[in-house]
């Protein structure tokens, strides 16, 4: 999965297309990521220790991957990630995550 934690994406399917949001939190396995203020849904909580009140809470839910793409906030579009050696000023390279449309290197 080429989408991280902490990545700016652009929504590209569903209810909240063309929204731009970070990643909160990536589930590799699962293919699926949570995304800040996207795919909110409403839960009902019994009242507890650690939240006295209960009741009804509005929470981000899991989309897939899929429907996500990584943005660019330079060229301002979206783009996919792909991977590449970068040559360091030692001699040695490092791998880096890339805007195939822009070709700016995003940064970890």
């Amino acid at each position: 999965m080429r989408i991280k934690k902490g990545d700016k994406v652009k929504v590209i399917a569903g209810a909240y297309k063309g929204t731009v949001a970070e990643v909160k939190q990536a589930f590799p396995r699962e293919g699926k990521v949570i995304v800040e203020g996207v795919n909110m849904v409403k839960k009902h909580m019994k009242p507890t220790q650690a939240n006295r009140d209960g009741g009804i809470i509005e929470k981000e839910a899991k989309i897939d991957v899929s429907n996500v793409m990584a943005y660019d906030e330079k060229a301002k579009t979206a783009s996919r990630v792909g991977y590449k050696f970068v040559e360091n000023k030692d001699g040695s390279q490092t791998k880096v995550r890339y805007y195939k449309k822009s070709g700016n290197i995003i940064k970890d």
